[in-house]
């Protein structure tokens, strides 16, 4: 009689291999592997990329206030922000891209609040009203102001850092307050026709208070809001000779 044949022996199972580990041993996270963050671990990551973000915007601000843009340094920016210089370099490619945020971050909000202004349904001046009254309480009455004095005080010398201003501010804010006028005009409201080919005369008390605050508020301070009314008074005079 043969032998009994030993019986096979069953392959023993692979392991699935395991998955790579990131630097220092640690698992990798859920975008490396291909799944999806939890949302509150996406929230949370998100909320700390803006809040280190706005640290320097504020940290920004506060070295081109006091020393000006030629002189401030991403050094000392970071410094005041609490961050390592590099971090500046994730979220900015240098101290152009970091002043320019500044002024569409600080400034931006007035001209997108300027461009929603109800046109047809209110009068002009109830418009302007809403216009200058939210630039004394949202620029003028915070450091936000400090961006237009820069920008006044640092273009001659940056003409770039001027035209970006332009083109993302002033002029489309022009454009927008030449609109109101002209609607004005048409429905009677100004009588001085003159008014639609010098929107600038409109922000002018602005720039002024601006102006105002940097070099003599310590000696005489101006009541912005009271300034403002009163040149609407006189741009709305309707018993003016045209």
């Amino acid at each position: 009689m043969a032998p009994p044949r030993p019986a096979a022996s069953r392959p023993r199972a692979t392991p699935p291999p395991e998955p790579p580990s990131r630097p220092g041993g640690s698992p990798p996270d859920a975008a490396q592997d291909g799944r999806a963050a939890p949302p509150a671990k996406r929230s949370r990551r998100a909320d700390k990329t803006a809040a280190r973000r706005d640290a320097i915007l504020k940290a920004a601000l506060d070295e081109f206030s006091e020393r000006g843009f030629a002189a401030t340094r991403l050094d000392d920016v970071a410094r005041r922000a609490g961050i390592a210089k590099g971090t500046i370099y994730l979220y900015f490619s240098d101290k152009e891209a970091l002043f320019q945020e500044l002024i569409t971050s600080m400034l931006g909000p007035l001209i997108a609040d300027l461009k929603a202004l109800p046109s047809h349904d209110v009068p002009v001046r109830t418009a302007l009203e809403h216009l200058l009254g939210l630039f004394a309480k949202e620029i003028y009455g915070t450091p936000r102001r400090h961006v237009l004095r820069l920008v006044m005080a640092e273009g001659p010398r940056f003409p770039r850092l001027a035209e970006f201003h332009f083109r993302h501010v002033a002029g489309p804010a022009m454009e927008a307050i030449r609109t109101l006028l002209a609607r004005a005009v048409e429905r009677g409201e100004i009588r001085h026709r003159a008014l639609v080919d010098v929107p600038q005369l409109v922000v002018a008390p602005g720039l002024l208070a601006v102006v105002w605050a940097s070099l003599f508020e310590r000696h005489m301070p101006l009541d912005v809001e009271a300034m403002m009314r009163t040149h609407l008074d006189l741009l709305f005079d309707r018993d003016a000779t045209p």
